[in-house]
């Protein structure tokens, strides 16, 4: 509105609070009188909406008061006052380049809960609430709020804002339920995309939870981090498949029937084992190797090691270089991209024949079983000791109760499991052909027809875990669900690449993207080792 000889806006009066008495509301609540007088309100009206609402204070007299018993007119400790500043630091603020945004901190919330922390800089700003935050243990926050039990008084927060945002200085406004804020000046500090995603899942690995670790780890990210990180790493994950430098070893001539696809990260020599072991069997020259780096600190290393390979043991092989790790899926699928077969085996570095007529075994199943059974499956693998280790893979589902949480409601996250982990190895039940819900990504033998039409692995899931249960979970949905078959072969579990406390972070992303892709369709049909899905029936004993 124009008052029409200034050119300023007016500001409209507030509405009348319905039955909100003046008079009454001083009467009932004296230290709102005082403050009044003192000039540190306006009105009885103007502490009412700021405070007095909030606090539960009542805003006309108690109709047929009753005598000879206390009514409460306001919660117990709240003043006339404005609240209390509340007890806090905003420790960290870190924005990368692309507009990753990572902050943490703590604040005494125990009585009068966190309602948002909010960052202003010069040009832009974030608010957030209190519910997309991870809540986490800090000791040193309980000493210093000197707390007789501890409570979850630290946070931590991740945004991307897919933009380059200005650095300088930012005004954290931490604001509480009741409006108490605690207004702090804090440097925001500048760091490369690919270390703030460090950063950020290291933090969520080794933060300390309420609760069971390795569930609240998961659950924490729920609301609002886990879908940014997964935004953020796609971004990275384009980025170091864009511009791979490939290299090729091949004998002139040859045209493979299956292409196996290798992701290597932190370990360089499992390619010449690998290329030794497989050099033995008959029919390998029917094969061509594609190793897939994630460390580009490897490279000049494997290129003499590919070379050196091919000389040696005669078998093709492609070397594709990344910049950066781009993960187990986005690796994966470049190598099939350049793979020159029908036939796709996806296997890991530290997976080698158990039998010594696999290659051939393996060709002649997917040439003479029909196509239900070959466009995707897996082996039996076993352990370095003959124990079996993999059989096809199932899943569970773990709930926790909201209170240990320190949440309203109860949460369930999924889990893989393994069918015979550890049984003997000639377990004839386990070992026979059959559909199962999901085969592990340590050895996936796939048409690159079926392959192409899933679309490959999904690039959502970050580093490595998950993402061959969500390709096999895809495959199902379409029809077709992935079969065990009559193959054997060893895989030295964990050995064929480096992992830190950053992959641990990942997993936990991924385990969250995982349950909140798929919990609902597993629960209704795949839930356990006998899953009552119509395309597993042979799965039931």
């Amino acid at each position: 509105m124009d008052d029409g000889t200034t050119g300023r806006a007016r500001k409209a009066p507030p509405a009348p609070l319905p039955e909100f008495d003046e008079e009454t509301y001083l009467r009932l609540n004296p230290d709102v009188l005082m403050a009044v007088a003192e000039g540190k309100f306006r009105s009885a009206r103007e502490h009412y909406e700021q405070y007095g609402r909030a606090e539960g204070r009542l805003a006309m007299a108690p109709r047929d008061l009753p005598r000879d018993k206390i009514i409460i007119t306001a919660r117990p400790g709240s003043t006339g006052e404005a609240p209390h500043t509340p007890l806090g630091a905003v420790d960290t603020i870190k924005l990368s380049s692309a507009g990753g945004l990572f902050v943490t901190g703590w604040v005494n919330d125990s009585l009068d809960r966190l309602d948002s922390v909010e960052l202003y800089v010069a040009g832009w700003s974030v608010a957030f609430s209190a519910a997309s935050l991870a809540r986490v243990r800090r000791p040193d926050a309980d000493q210093v709020a000197r707390l007789a039990t501890p409570h979850a008084l630290g946070f931590w927060g991740f945004i991307y804002a897919a933009r380059r945002l200005p650095t300088g200085k930012c005004n954290a406004v931490m604001r509480l339920k009741s409006g108490a804020e605690l207004i702090l000046i804090v440097n925001i500090e500048s760091q490369d995309d690919l270390d703030l995603r460090s950063t950020v899942l290291n933090h969520l690995a080794s933060a300390q939870y309420p609760g069971p670790a390795y569930f609240n780890s998961v659950s924490s990210i729920g609301r609002a981090i886990g879908s940014q990180l997964v935004d953020f790493s796609q971004m990275l994950t384009r980025k170091a498949v864009s511009t791979p430098y490939i290299e090729r070893f091949h004998h002139g001539g040859r045209v493979p029937k299956a292409s196996v696809i290798v992701c290597l990260y932190g370990k360089p020599d499992y390619l010449a084992l690998q290329q030794a072991l497989f050099s033995r069997q008959a029919g390998a020259e029917d094969y061509e190797f594609i190793y897939v780096c994630n460390s580009q600190a490897l490279a000049e290393r494997l290129l003499q090691e590919a070379a050196i390979a091919q000389l040696a043991y005669g078998l093709d092989i492609t070397l594709i270089l990344l910049g950066a790790n781009a993960g187990f899926a986005a690796a994966n699928n470049l190598g099939a991209a350049h793979a020159r077969a029908k036939r796709l085996v996806f296997m890991n570095p530290d997976v080698f024949p158990k039998e010594p007529d696999f290659a051939r075994r393996h060709l002649a199943q997917v040439e003479d079983l029909p196509a239900l059974r070959t466009d995707i499956f897996g082996a039996a693998l076993y352990y370095s000791d003959g124990s079996l280790m993999h059989a096809g893979m199932y899943f569970e589902a773990d709930t926790m109760p909201g209170f240990l949480l320190e949440q309203k409601d109860d949460e369930t996250i999924l889990r893989v499991e393994h069918y015979g982990k550890g049984a003997p190895p000639e377990d004839a039940a386990l070992l026979r052909p059959r559909p199962v819900p999901a085969v592990t990504g340590a050895f996936i033998s796939m048409s690159s027809a079926w392959f192409e039409e899933l679309e490959g692995f999904s690039q959502d899931y970050i580093f490595g875990h998950y993402e061959d249960a969500d390709l096999c979970l895809r495959s199902l949905e379409a029809g077709r669900p992935a079969w065990l078959a009559d193959l054997r072969l060893y895989h030295l579990e964990g050995k064929g690449s480096a992992r830190q406390m950053v992959h641990e972070g990942a997993a936990a992303v991924n385990r969250w993207l995982f349950t909140h892709s798929w919990v609902e369709p597993v629960k209704a049909a795949l839930l356990g080792p006998a899953p009552v899905h119509p395309a597993l029936a042979e799965v039931r004993p």
